[in-house]
C-alpha cells in the first residue's frame, strides 16, 4: 500500500488532505481555473485558506460559475445579493474587486489571447503592459544573486 506523504498543514481533515493531496501545488493552464482562483485568493486576504476552499462550490454558484463576462454586468443589485448570501465570504470590497478584477481579466485576454500567455510579457519594471491596465507582477522565480 501506497502512503502519500504530505505537509503537516491539511492535519487529519479530509476535505484539506484531498485539497493538498489533488490541487495544492499542481500548475493551471486553464484561464477558466486560473481566473476562479484569482478571485478566490482575492477573497482569502486576511482569512485562512481553508475558510474559502469550504465555500468554493457555493462560490462557484454565486459568481456563475466565475464567468468574467458575466460578471462584468454586475451591477448594484448582484452586489447586494450577493452581500445577502450567507454561502460566500460578504465583504463588499472583495465582492467589487472581483467585478473590476473581471474587466482587467478580459482586457488581458482581448490583448494576449490568454492570461496564460500574458505571464511571459513583462517589463523590466516588472509590470504587464496593456494599454489601460498596470498590473504588478508577482515574482514567480527566486532571481539568483549575482
Amino acid at each position: 500500500m501506497n502512503q502519500i506523504s504530505r505537509c503537516s498543514w491539511p492535519g487529519e481533515d479530509p476535505f484539506y488532505q484531498a485539497y493538498h493531496d489533488e490541487e495544492w501545488g499542481v500548475p493551471i493552464y486553464d484561464d477558466r481555473a486560473l481566473f476562479e482562483k484569482l478571485i478566490l485568493d482575492g477573497f482569502q486576504a486576511g482569512l485562512s485558506w481553508i475558510t474559502v476552499l469550504r465555500k468554493r462550490d457555493h462560490f462557484l454558484e454565486a459568481f456563475d460559475g466565475f464567468d468574467p463576462f458575466k460578471m462584468i454586468a454586475y451591477g448594484p443589485e448582484k452586489i447586494e445579493s450577493l452581500m445577502q448570501d450567507s454561502g460566500i465570504i460578504r465583504n463588499r470590497l472583495k465582492i467589487e474587486s472581483s467585478v473590476t478584477n473581471a474587466q482587467a481579466w478580459l482586457k488581458i485576454q482581448e490583448t494576449e489571447g490568454s492570461f496564460r500567455n500574458s505571464s511571459g510579457n513583462l517589463s523590466e519594471d516588472h509590470r504587464f503592459k496593456i494599454p489601460g491596465i498596470q498590473i504588478k507582477k508577482f515574482l514567480l522565480k527566486q532571481r539568483n544573486p549575482e
